[in-house]
């Protein structure tokens, strides 16, 4: 379990042994402002709590950082899954930089596929997403997930990139691009030196490093480092290969 706080917002995150989701997180808006929604490659699920009611929002990867408002008083839980983690009848490719809204079938359920669920909560994500897998809801990609593994299996590189980005959304090249900016930003603001952050994330140069840390996460090295201004949900991630 991990926790972390901002000008704005608490959050506090945790793993998960499922196959399909690559975080649960949680997060409160203490007082209202603006901050960064910065880029990932990753889709979720998020359950928004407060305003006057419970809604569930299928959020697609974000290709750039985008500066949002929050109001105070707000609640709210994720569930992230992982790239190749796809819904059959509304792939992620669809999502990119947009959020759908599911129907509200009830105080704490909503509509999905013409069935109504109940609304997950932090500690029954696993069992929720298991539910929708047995559904046929949800599923792994067998070529995104080969293409990751670089293991191709006698499909052409060419059909392989056509069927990644379909499927996602994003290349694969894009996705290695918005996860490297991130493990960047976690090491700058860990007090790691820029020049230090470069070679440990694999940029070409300092210039390099900033193009990329302004377009996914939308402020320069020394910005992050000083945590100018507050930022999503970021946690710590493998060094990208």
């Amino acid at each position: 379990m991990h926790s972390t706080e901002n000008s704005i917002f608490t959050f506090e995150d945790r793993s998960s042994d499922s196959p399909f989701i690559e975080r649960v997180w949680r997060a409160q808006s203490e007082s209202a402002g603006r901050f960064l929604s910065i880029a990932m490659s990753h889709w979720e699920m998020v359950v928004t709590k407060g305003f006057g009611g419970t809604l569930l929002t299928l959020r697609g990867p974000e290709s750039k950082a985008t500066s949002l408002s929050c109001p105070a008083g707000g609640e709210w839980m994720g569930i992230r899954f992982h790239v190749g983690t796809v819904m059959p009848h509304l792939p992620a490719s669809g999502l990119v930089d947009e959020s759908v809204n599911l129907p509200e079938a009830g105080t704490r359920s909503f509509w999905l596929h013409g069935s109504a669920w109940e609304v997950p909560n932090f500690e029954n994500a696993e069992s929720f997403v298991a539910r929708l897998v047995r559904k046929g809801l949800l599923t792994r990609d067998r070529v995104v997930n080969d293409a990751q593994r670089r293991q191709l299996d006698g499909v052409s590189l060419r059909s392989t990139q056509r069927h990644f980005v379909r499927t996602t959304g994003l290349t694969q090249d894009l996705i290695r691009q918005i996860d490297r900016a991130r493990y960047a930003t976690v090491l700058l603001q860990n007090g790691m030196s820029t020049a230090h952050v470069v070679s440990d994330a694999g940029y070409y140069d300092q210039p390099h490093l900033c193009r990329s840390l302004k377009r996914f996460i939308g402020q320069t090295p020394a910005q992050i480092a000083a945590r100018d201004e507050p930022l999503s949900l970021l946690y710590k991630t493998r060094p990208p290969h």
